[in-house]
């Protein structure tokens, strides 16, 4: 890995590889548009150095914790914190160390993909990182870190952020975003406001997150999240996000609603309560983003927290969450049928469930004014998954009906690497659609233009 080859992710074609490297060259230097993630804003806020590499590249990347707890490695012995306060590794050299002895296991995959970019482009690192190599290079690298060049806010600015949208629960005051506003730095970072906790009403951690609302019944409830979105909206949020397993939506009569929210407030809501609940809220704030024009986003299919060993001792967030088969058609039609034919409102709907790009959620943006397709996600945000991913949805919904790329990442240093992969791989694509003669060169470059930043810009309102 002396250097990274130029060429990466090209068709081997000669032609296609041509006209791919042209038309990278014209979206590599582009600034990055973050519309959708999860960099805590603290690091940019407080603008401290970063610890050391293990604590920044390891630590808090669960597509990393996650391949290496699935080969064996105890989660303990990569210092993740135990919720019980039991020990775990407290040397970060000796994470480093095994997280480098099984690098190989990154192999052919977009982690490693993300991690060659992030040592060799970010790092300047100039030999492959093994079992061997470790010691140099963890020493190398936190000799970086410890300058002022890669301090959190210089890093943003060298790679060329323009947007980057963090994602807040709905009750958060926004304090780092304040301190980001008043320290006079002049880019721009952005809230998106997430009310899950306060719609998962039968969670052990929901009546504390409605008494930070200090509401007690279903009508306040609904004036509160009004106010938090606006109050969101003037600390800069252009964007609401909703994680769901189903992406289920239906009304319910004020009363329902109003009976739902007691049930929960009394500590006897059911799990079809919740759902019920739910996806009346989810219709609320499609209302409510007619009203304040934030637009609206739903990331649907994932089963969280599938290990519960996993979960009751390190918490969210350690790579156990996983895809099920998820349907749009029917579930969304309520929500589209009393909201999607206008065109001041904009749903970007993620999916984990490939198989309903082409039969369900093309056909759907394709007719549906207010709806666009939200890039590959998690598992998918990958080589093929982003080519499939082109070829499912682009003849039945066009290229323009796309919300462009986010990455959807908390490890910070891996940003300008998902925006490298994303831009070089449809590069490629478009590349194979001129060689064909599906479209023109100069169609080819407009449309490059346009995945790599127009369409967030434009999607997201920024």
């Amino acid at each position: 890995m002396s250097s990274l080859a130029e060429d990466r992710y090209f068709d081997p074609d000669p032609g296609v590889r041509r006209l791919a490297r042209a038309l990278y060259e014209e979206t590599r230097g582009l600034p990055i548009i973050s519309p959708h993630g999860h960099v805590d804003p603290r690091i940019l806020a407080e603008d401290t150095p970063f610890p050391e590499p293990a604590a920044l590249l390891v630590q808090p990347d669960h597509y990393v914790l996650r391949l290496l707890y699935a080969h064996g490695l105890r989660f303990e012995d990569l210092g993740i914190p135990r919720r019980d306060g039991a020990p775990v590794e407290s040397d970060p050299c000796k994470v480093w160390q095994r997280f480098a002895d099984h690098y190989y296991l990154f192999d052919g995959t977009p982690t490693g993909a993300w991690l060659n970019y992030e040592l060799h482009e970010v790092f300047a690192i100039a030999e492959p990182l093994s079992g061997d190599t470790a010691p140099r290079i963890y020493d190398e690298i936190r000799e970086k870190l410890g300058s002022p060049e890669f301090r959190p806010r210089a890093l943003f600015e060298r790679f060329n952020i323009e947007v980057l949208a963090t994602t807040d629960a709905a009750t958060d005051a926004l304090d780092q975003h304040r301190a980001i506003r008043e320290s006079g730095w002049t880019r721009r970072v952005i809230p998106t406001f997430r009310p899950d906790t306060l719609f998962r009403i039968t969670a052990p951690e929901w009546p504390a997150a409605v008494d930070r609302l200090g509401v007690r019944d279903y009508s306040g409830f609904i004036e509160a999240l009004a106010e938090r979105r606006t109050y969101f909206k003037a600390m800069g949020a252009t964007a609401t996000d909703h994680a769901v397993v189903a992406p289920y939506t239906a009304a319910l009569r004020p009363e329902t609603a109003d009976r739902l929210f007691r049930l929960a407030l009394d500590g006897k809501a059911a799990a079809d309560d919740e759902r019920r609940l739910t996806a009346h809220l989810l219709m609320e704030m499609a209302r409510l983003s007619l009203e304040d024009g934030l637009v609206m986003q739903i990331h649907a299919g994932a089963l969280r927290d599938h290990n519960r060993l996993v979960f009751d001792r390190f918490g969210r967030d350690r790579g156990a969450d996983i895809p099920v088969a998820t349907e749009f058609t029917r579930n969304l039609r309520p929500l589209l049928n009393a909201y999607g034919n206008d065109t001041r409102f904009t749903l970007v709907v993620f999916t984990l469930d490939e198989s309903t790009y082409s039969r369900e959620l093309a056909p759907l943006a394709g007719h549906y004014p207010a709806l666009r397709l939200g890039p590959p996600w998690w598992f998918h945000d990958s080589l093929e998954g982003m080519r499939r991913f082109r070829e499912r949805t682009t003849e039945t919904a066009g290229i323009y009906k796309m919300a462009g790329f986010n990455d959807d990442t908390r490890a910070f240093c891996s940003i300008p690497a998902r925006h490298d992969l994303a831009r070089r791989l449809d590069a490629n694509y478009l590349a194979g659609l001129v060689a064909r003669h599906v479209i023109a060169e100069h169609d080819a470059r407009r449309i490059a233009r346009a995945l790599a930043y127009d369409l967030a810009k434009q999607t997201y309102r920024l």
